[in-house]
């Protein structure tokens, strides 16, 4: 589907005016560091943010590389609570220790992953998660709905589930036995609106991407989406899911797509043969306006 053609707005950002920075991806542009995990420096208009912070080692290597200073920075908004979005938050919170601090409270959860029936921890390192109780109340912002954190951007908070297709992406409970399934409540997403569309910032998308840009656009009021950047958890999906989920996105006026971190391969290829914008795959030390 082409965009709206609904009127821009003069007076609102403009796209041209974002410029986005891959600190934490899992492939490299020659020359920097990756691991599994995401980070990405916003800068918008007159705001810059941090969003995530990869594992810890590729993330504090590569702040050096693209020359970051994390002073800079109005605030730290964190995705969901998993170790590789997380795990530089102690050294973020050390370097610059007024930084605020965007999340949902789930996001200090304990919890796993099991596979073949070996439980492995998937929450926030400990030493991050103390790092965060050390904060003044006034420094976290709690995403428990949707909120504007800066002028015209804003996390989404929890996102209704309610495509009957998606769900968190993988086996993650709430304990070692298995027998209580993680929802990752905390997942959230962020988005800026701007004179000709929404860009669209997401972790992991463990909300689903379909749940996600649908609450967004119903909470915006905004139809129209200028881009669609970051993790997307489909790397494991089914052809089912994936099919349903390229079907949905068909109907949506998105300008073009950004895919990292966690979408897989499978998900990038089919968006490029199925859907009329451009789709490309980002990576650690790309500098791109959405």
């Amino acid at each position: 589907m082409k965009k709206s053609d609904t009127p821009t707005n003069p007076t609102m950002m403009k796209p041209e005016d974002i410029q986005l920075t891959v600190i934490v991806d899992n492939t490299p542009l020659p020359g920097f560091n990756s691991e599994h995990g995401f980070s990405l420096w916003i800068e918008a208009g007159g705001s810059t943010l941090l969003f995530d912070t990869g594992r810890a080692t590729a993330f504090s290597a590569n702040l050096r590389l693209l020359e970051i200073e994390l002073a800079k920075a109005n605030m730290l908004v964190l995705s969901h609570g998993h170790y590789d979005h997380t795990g530089g938050v102690a050294t973020v919170l050390s370097e610059v220790p007024g930084m605020k601090v965007c999340m949902h409270p789930g996001a200090l959860t304990r919890r796993w992953s099991i596979r073949e029936g070996v439980a492995k921890p998937t929450d926030m390192p400990d030493e991050c998660k103390e790092a965060i109780r050390a904060l003044a109340p006034s420094q976290i912002l709690s995403a428990t709905g949707p909120i504007e954190i800066l002028p015209d951007i804003w996390v989404t908070g929890p996102v209704p589930r309610l495509s009957e297709f998606e769900d968190p992406g993988g086996p993650f409970f709430l304990d070692t036995e298995g027998n209580i399934p993680d929802p990752i409540e905390d997942d959230l997403s962020l988005w800026i609106k701007t004179a000709e569309g929404l860009v669209i910032i997401a972790g992991c998308c463990h909300s689903g991407l379909v749940n996600t840009i649908n609450h967004i656009r119903s909470v915006s009021g905004e139809e129209r989406i200028v881009s669609v950047v970051g993790g997307l958890h489909l790397s494991s999906a089914s052809s089912e899911r994936l099919e349903k989920t390229v079907t949905a996105l068909e109907k949506f006026p998105i300008g073009r797509i950004h895919t990292s971190h966690c979408t897989g391969s499978d998900a990038t290829e089919l968006f490029r043969k199925r859907l009329d914008c451009p789709v490309s795959s980002t990576a650690a030390g790309l500098r791109f306006t959405p």
